[in-house]
């Protein structure tokens, strides 16, 4: 007979080497590229340089044909990443400038925050977009280290067509402004400080899981390259900050190959919004897909994306099921055991696709693409219904060249229904033929609608949200721009 005293030594002993054994928390990079189009990297099939990195990448990892972001502009998709919501939800609209008083919400709960409650260190290195303003920065939203650009690289007095419009760009780090006018040689390192300081990051933080985001300020206009990659490719000035980008990815993955921690991290690719296609050549391309950056068409808001975890997701894989950025978050809470926000979230847990499972699925009924307040198109399967819309487009015209924009003309799209697996291009409506399809889509939208709302129907919608907001107590605590001051701590 084992005495009271024995057993409860020998439980101690079970529970103590089953928590020995236990698998230790995952880490997460996600490396988040501006403006890359569909086709900007070789496994999408980029021409005219080369991305052996994210190639390697691919044949190691999964590609996803099909992966979304909420909204085809730098803010709103940036929403959408952090918090797991529609950009819509949360009242983050279109590309916040140096005169946004509003950013992201102290009560939305971003990726930082999700893996905060499991003891992670969090950093995020490049460009922010979701307010300027100390209480809005990422190290008031769960990370503990940021370095970067709080805007657009091109939100300066050096914009082709607004310079004067804009005060001087500054980088800063955590809350303090340390560099207070960001120059043209300063944004040639943006990529390597960037990488840098992620790479540095791991090391220090190798023994305890991390979460880094790595929002790179490139491939937006204006493009500014290091003279190790200079005039490297056949595709000019594009195709060299393409290259220098791959080096980065290459980077990361041999740091977290050198420190044994390729197998227990997941590494995110992907991009905010597709080409800005009236740069032209200083723009990159969406291949088949349908117009670019700032249409909700494909070529807009479907993002060239890999996912790699060694020995979690199959080698050389690809899957066609669609996907978006809001499914991140709830993916990432789910492998690391946290809780999910209090309030309503978009995303799902997409963990089985990404590890393909046999017979996996989107777990989304359909996915919904706003621009700004309007609801323009829901994909559904294989199938996207575009409601009438008016839309930017270069109708076929070329654009600009070394750096300098051509305008954009107006188009305009009637009801249209388009059959994605056959027709990526969104070149055939087919909606005449499959009114059911229409109608059942429709019903889906109506919905969303209630939920979200809709500008062009005069819909406001019961489950949207405010922004953060500036308070006069606020305003004492800031960095002005055009005349940068160091901020005070709060």
């Amino acid at each position: 007979m084992v005495r009271t005293g024995t057993r409860i030594i020998l439980l101690a002993l079970v529970i103590a080497c089953a928590a020995g054994a236990a698998e230790p928390l995952p880490n997460f990079v996600i490396i988040y590229i501006d403006d890359m189009g569909y086709a900007d990297i070789g496994p999408f099939g980029a021409q005219g340089y080369s991305t052996p990195s994210l190639d390697r990448m691919a044949r190691e990892g999964r590609v996803f044909t099909d992966f979304y972001v909420t909204q085809a502009v730098c803010s709103a998709s940036r929403a959408g990443l952090m918090t797991g919501c529609y950009n819509v939800r949360v009242g983050i609209l279109g590309a916040l400038n140096h005169r946004a008083d509003y950013g992201i919400h102290s009560d939305e709960m971003t990726l930082a925050e999700v893996v905060k409650q499991k003891g992670y260190a969090t950093a995020c290195y490049g460009k922010w977009h979701l307010g300027h303003h100390p209480k809005f920065l990422p190290t008031r939203h769960g990370f503990d280290e940021y370095f970067g650009l709080p805007y657009s690289n091109d939100m300066w007095p050096y914009h082709p067509t607004a310079g004067k419009d804009y005060p001087d760009l500054a980088l800063i780090e955590g809350l303090r402004v340390v560099d207070r006018q960001v120059t043209p040689k300063d944004q040639e390192q943006l990529t390597t400080k960037y990488t840098e300081r992620a790479v540095k990051f791991i090391e220090r933080n190798r023994n305890r899981p991390f979460l880094i985001y790595l929002p790179h300020s490139m491939v937006h206009v204006p493009l500014y390259v290091s003279k190790k990659f200079r005039g490297r490719t056949s595709r000019g000035l594009f195709g060299d900050v393409v290259e220098e980008v791959d080096w980065s990815v290459g980077r990361i993955l041999d740091t977290l190959r050198k420190y044994g921690l390729e197998r227990r991290t997941l590494v995110i690719f992907t991009s905010d919004n597709g080409p800005w296609l009236s740069y032209g050549d200083h723009a990159g391309s969406a291949g088949p897909l349908r117009e670019g950056k700032g249409t909700m068409f494909d070529g807009g808001c479907r993002e060239p994306t890999v996912m790699w975890w060694p020995g979690r997701i199959p080698a050389g894989t690809t899957t066609s099921e669609p996907a978006m950025t809001i499914d991140i978050l709830p993916t990432i809470a789910g492998l690391v055991g946290a809780r999910l926000p209090g309030h309503p979230i978009d995303g799902r847990d997409i963990w089985p696709l990404i590890s393909g499972a046999s017979g996996a699925k989107s777990p989304h009924e359909a996915y919904y693409f706003y621009w700004n307040r309007e609801l323009q198109a829901v994909r559904m399967g294989d199938w996207k219904l575009h409601f009438p819309h008016t839309y930017r487009t270069l109708a076929g015209r070329p654009g600009g060249s070394g750096g300098k924009p051509v305008p954009y003309d107006e188009g305009s799209v009637a009801l249209s229904l388009f059959n994605l697996r056959e027709d990526a291009g969104e070149t055939r409506n087919v909606a005449a033929a499959h009114p059911e399809v229409v109608a059942r889509i429709e019903r889906l939208a109506d919905g969303m609608r209630a939920d979200l709302g809709d500008s062009a129907r005069g819909v406001k919608g019961a489950g949207t949200r405010e922004p953060g907001r500036l308070t006069p107590e606020d305003r004492r605590f800031y960095w002005a721009p055009g005349r940068p001051v160091e901020v005070e701590a709060r």
